[in-house]
Order: C-alpha cells, then sequence, then structure tokens
C-alpha cells in the first residue's frame, strides 16, 4: 500500500511511524517536518497528506500533531477523507469497519512506540462494515463533501 504520512514536528514517534509503515512492506511518502522540501504547518502538511488520498495518490494518510486533533480537523477538510483521531486500538478498529475511515490521525504526545504498533495493528486488520446502516451513514457523509455551503 502507498501511505501518506505528515507531520507537523519531528519527534520520535513520527520518525517510529514511518519505519514500521515500511518494515510492515507500505511505500511511504513524507510531508511536513519529516520531509525538508515540505511545509512543516500541520495544517499545510495533513491537508497535503489528505489530498494524496482524495485524488488516489496514496491508498491511505497517517497525519500527526502535537494532539492530533489539528491534523485530523485539516485532513477532514479536503472532500473524500474521512479521518480518524484513534488514541486506541479499539477506535482505530471502529473507525476503519464503520466509518470507513481513510486517514489515520495520531497525537504525538499521548502515542507511545507499543501503543503506535496496536494502533497500526488494528488500522490495518479493519475493514470497512457491510452493513446497510453503516454504509448509509459513510455514504451520508461523502454526500456533506458536495453540498453547497
Amino acid at each position: 500500500m502507498r501511505i501518506s504520512v505528515s507531520s507537523d514536528m519531528d519527534e520520535p514517534v513520527a520518525r517510529s511511524l514511518v519505519a514500521e509503515l515500511r518494515a510492515r512492506g507500505h511505500a511511504v511518502v513524507t510531508h511536513g517536518a519529516l520531509n525538508p522540501d515540505s511545509d512543516p504547518q500541520w495544517a499545510a502538511c495533513s491537508e497535503a497528506a489528505a489530498r494524496e488520498v482524495a485524488d488516489g495518490t496514496a491508498d491511505q494518510a497517517v497525519v500527526c500533531c502535537w494532539t492530533g486533533t489539528g491534523a485530523s480537523i485539516a485532513a477532514n477538510k479536503v472532500p473524500g477523507v474521512r479521518a480518524a483521531l484513534c488514541a486506541d486500538a479499539y477506535t482505530a478498529d471502529g473507525a476503519r469497519r464503520w466509518n470507513d475511515a481513510n486517514v489515520l490521525a495520531l497525537s504525538l504526545r499521548l502515542t507511545s512506540e507499543p501503543l503506535l504498533k496496536e494502533i497500526l495493528d488494528a488500522w490495518f486488520a479493519g475493514e470497512a462494515s457491510d452493513d446497510a446502516e453503516d454504509r448509509e451513514n459513510v455514504a451520508r457523509i461523502g454526500r456533506l463533501d458536495v453540498r453547497e455551503r
């Protein structure tokens, strides 16, 4: 899988994230503080990673900032992106299953390396639900992207 990763800070957990994704066999494209040619501001780098998912040049993205909140907000402003801020494996599994999330948002402050691996395990093991109600909710989110404001 091709995964776009952004972080507004060059923190150990961000570097571990990139290394772990590569160790799992994914092609990783970096944005923000992880790439010297990229804007490190959380809004800019999260948008860049999310846009790669929306335009199909990345299969998924992981966006990071100190709390994860700003990164998830910025990513969710990109039409077609469903970013989920996940602080544990259960939330990551639910985000993939019920929300068909395609962007994982992480807190650089709260995510330890062991927790990072648990979250990634759940994220990549999770698949979108086939339940009609779940699919309708995801479709409704998609319709929000195209509504005129």
